[in-house]
């Protein structure tokens, strides 16, 4: 029996990524590089399918038990952003309840989603940070995505992420995560780590399944 072929990364976009597991006639793929998994591209949900299921899930934006769980992300962020920085909360969803703490903090928050938020006009700005609050495992290109979110990021900027990191492979199968039908990419910590290397990038991890990613002052590498 012939290996499968190798295909390119959707994450870091090398295209060295290997066949990983098929459950329930779903295939996945692995890369070696990034350390990403992800669904086999034939198989990512129809943007009418995500539509459909995000209707479902219920983040007000007064929610105070997801807020809890959102300040994993905004507490380590706002000790890092200037008074009155200007942000994007790209992929707010129908509540967009992080902006809305964000705010309270005294910060300008900007708002894009495709499907709730879709004026492509804050795309043509730049800002202090950036938040992606479980979006990026539903990203069908995160190379594209992350490219543009780099570039709507000034100098010294922070790209702020929350995603349930992958770690156990034996679970995989299991795991709740993998189970939702639009989530498509699977990020490790080493994950970010390893873009953060490419990108010329500072990189923390500073609470469970959140990242913080700097782009460089003015005169930096990147």
């Amino acid at each position: 029996m012939s290996e499968a072929p190798l295909q390119q990364c959707p994450v870091c976009a090398e295209p060295r990524a290997e066949a990983f597991a098929r459950i329930g006639g779903r295939d996945y793929w692995r890369c070696p590089d990034c350390e990403a998994r992800f669904l086999a591209p034939a198989l990512r949900p129809t943007a009418r399918d995500e539509h459909a299921h995000y209707l479902h899930h219920e983040n007000a934006p007064d929610d105070l038990r997801y807020r809890r769980f959102l300040s994993r992300l905004t507490e380590p962020l706002l000790e890092r952003l200037a008074p009155a920085a200007e942000g994007l909360d790209y992929g707010c969803g129908p509540g967009p309840a992080l902006a809305a703490m964000l705010r309270e903090a005294g910060h300008a928050v900007a708002l894009f989603d495709p499907f709730f938020a879709p004026d492509p006009a804050p795309l043509r700005a730049t800002y202090d940070f950036i938040t992606c609050t479980e979006v990026a495992e539903h990203f069908h290109h995160p190379h594209a995505e992350f490219t543009r979110l780099r570039a709507l990021l000034r100098p010294g900027g922070w790209l702020a992420v929350m995603t349930c990191f992958q770690t156990d492979d034996a679970r995989f199968a299991q795991w709740h995560y993998r189970k939702d039908p639009t989530h498509v990419v699977f990020y490790r910590e080493a994950t970010f780590h390893h873009l953060a290397r490419l990108w010329g990038w500072e990189c923390v991890v500073p609470a469970k399944d959140v990242v913080l990613m700097r782009r460089p002052p003015a005169g930096g590498a990147a």
